[in-house]
């Protein structure tokens, strides 16, 4: 019998949820870690409408696109409003209450599950640490080569440390000490992820800085 993984932000005290409803900050912890926090997340900023360093990415590519972890939606909803056919896909219903009801598509589930027109996509994103999901990074990126039409790219967003490569069991918390389960994540940098992209049958086409956050983009190779 397989056992259930949890995902980003689920189980326990629901930080997740609870934060997307009242946009405070949250933090990622490493469980084996001595630190209590690691990552600073602003999910205001996630609720907010897309960023200039969104709107860069977001011209430069093709759709269909399909945004992985898509949280409460502002990317599809800035593709959308570029003139691209795009749709969010997330494991949290929380989210996608919140993405749905200010509009676009949206699916519920894992990127690892069925998703709906796959071989089809022409960009994958996984941007605001999405490349973590799973906390295997080569799994992730797999999968979404899987998803992808034949001349289809992933974008995606990388730790600001081109050398960064780890992963571990997470936990989300936010500042009154409520902690969600724990689950794998990963983060990776942009050398450690070009030596992994030869077995995937990808390669770097693109990368970039903006903003203080690090980019790159993917293509398929045969």
């Amino acid at each position: 019998m397989s056992v259930a993984v949890a995902t980003f932000g689920s189980g326990g005290s629901e930080p997740y949820a609870s934060a997307l409803r009242g946009g405070e900050v949250l933090y990622l912890r490493d469980t084996g870690a001595r630190s209590t926090t690691r990552v600073t997340m602003d999910v205001a900023r996630w609720n907010a409408t897309a960023d200039e360093a969104d709107l860069t990415l977001l011209r430069s590519v093709s759709g269909p696109v399909l945004d992985i972890g898509c949280g409460p939606g502002r990317m599809v909803r800035a593709a959308m409003d570029l003139g691209l056919v795009a749709v969010g896909i997330d494991v949290s219903a929380a989210a996608l209450e919140q993405a749905t009801a200010l509009g676009g598509s949206f699916v519920h589930g894992s990127v690892f599950d069925r998703v709906p027109a796959e071989g089809s996509w022409q960009t994958a994103l996984l941007v605001d640490g999405n490349i973590g999901i799973g906390g295997d990074v080569a799994a992730l990126l797999s999968r979404c080569r899987q998803l992808l039409a034949p001349d289809g790219e992933i974008v995606v967003e990388l730790d600001g440390d081109a050398d960064h490569d780890d992963r571990y069991l997470g936990q989300v918390v936010d500042s009154r000490g409520g902690a969600s389960a724990s689950f794998p994540w990963a983060e990776i940098g942009l050398n450690p992820l070009v030596a992994l992209l030869p077995q995937l049958r990808l390669a770097l086409a693109q990368s970039w800085e903006l903003d203080g956050r690090s980019f790159a983009r993917l293509a398929t190779t045969r």
